[in-house]
């Protein structure tokens, strides 16, 4: 019983130092049932470090990534107010510098936005209004606004909807944001001249809503990664986007009880989202 506590002992002491990497073959006698477990804790801390280094590597592209993106389009508006100073400067030049300050200036304004509303869902700070909402309808209106974006872009959109209404109890304006945030992904990086495919399909406690395209870059990301703060799937793109969007969709996702998620197939690049068909929390707001 002594030589069969000392080898536990010293597997345990082994964890207590940090070491998740041994395999534990060592026969513990009496104690050998514990074996396994002692096996699912080493794995289980091993896990949880993985999972903080990762955690702690996107934080600081967090950092580094917003650093960047506050900072260019501030320098670019300095530049140009320095110019405008110019008492000299013809209208027609002064006319342009003030419409690139008033783009710069939206920028900010959105990248601010998109920030506040990640840092209010990472801390579950989320105001949910529910009512009613036609699911149908609302991706219908989505589609509508950004028509033109597709139309630049020549893509078509493919919508497989249910004959009768899906009616939800969801908050409108985040419903609204997520389905807009979908969209315009699929706008800004499908591969031009293609499809871009939206279905939604009621199952017996489910409302399953899927928007997939063809990517136009290499989809060279961890379905992970992409959904989390500022990460973009071509990290060479500069198209003005805030790298929040996939981030957002899926926090207010999340905060009406539904799942969000990416999945990749070569090319292919496909958001499913999951609403179940009954809330829990009908009526209800949340902070």
């Amino acid at each position: 019983m002594k030589r069969d506590f000392q080898s536990l002992e010293g597997i345990i002491q082994r964890v207590a130092n940090g070491d998740f990497q041994t395999t534990v073959e060592e026969d513990l006698g009496i104690y050998e049932p514990l074996k396994d477990n002692l096996q699912n804790i080493e794995t289980s801390f091993q896990e949880a470090v993985a999972q903080e280094v990762r955690s702690q590597n996107m934080r600081t592209e967090l950092i580094t990534n917003v650093s960047h993106d506050l900072k260019t389009p501030l320098t670019s508006m300095i530049s140009y107010i320095d110019l405008l100073k110019n008492k000299n400067l013809p209208e027609e030049e002064r006319l342009r510098y003030i419409t690139i300050l008033e783009s710069g200036s939206n920028r900010l304004k959105h990248l601010i936005e998109d920030l506040f509303e990640v840092s209010k869902a990472s801390t579950g700070n989320i105001q949910l209004d529910r009512m009613d909402v036609d699911l149908i309808s609302l991706i219908k209106q989505v589609e509508m606004e950004y028509e033109a974006l597709f139309i630049q872009h020549d893509l078509t959109i493919r919508n497989t909807f249910s004959k009768e209404k899906i009616v939800l109890s969801l908050d409108p304006q985040k419903t609204f944001r997520i389905l807009e945030n979908l969209l315009v992904n699929a706008g800004k990086y499908a591969l031009e001249h293609t499809r871009v495919y939206v279905d939604i399909r009621k199952t017996a406690n489910r409302v399953r809503i899927e928007c997939k395209n063809i990517s136009k870059e290499p989809l060279n990301f961890d379905t992970e990664d992409i959904v989390d703060r500022f990460v973009r799937g071509d990290k060479s793109r500069h198209d003005g986007g805030s790298g929040l969007g996939l981030a957002i969709a899926k926090s207010f996702t999340e905060a009406m009880k539904g799942s969000f998620r990416i999945e990749t197939d070569g090319d292919l690049f496909k958001a499913v989202i999951e609403f179940p068909l009954v809330s829990d929390t009908l009526g209800e707001n949340q902070e």
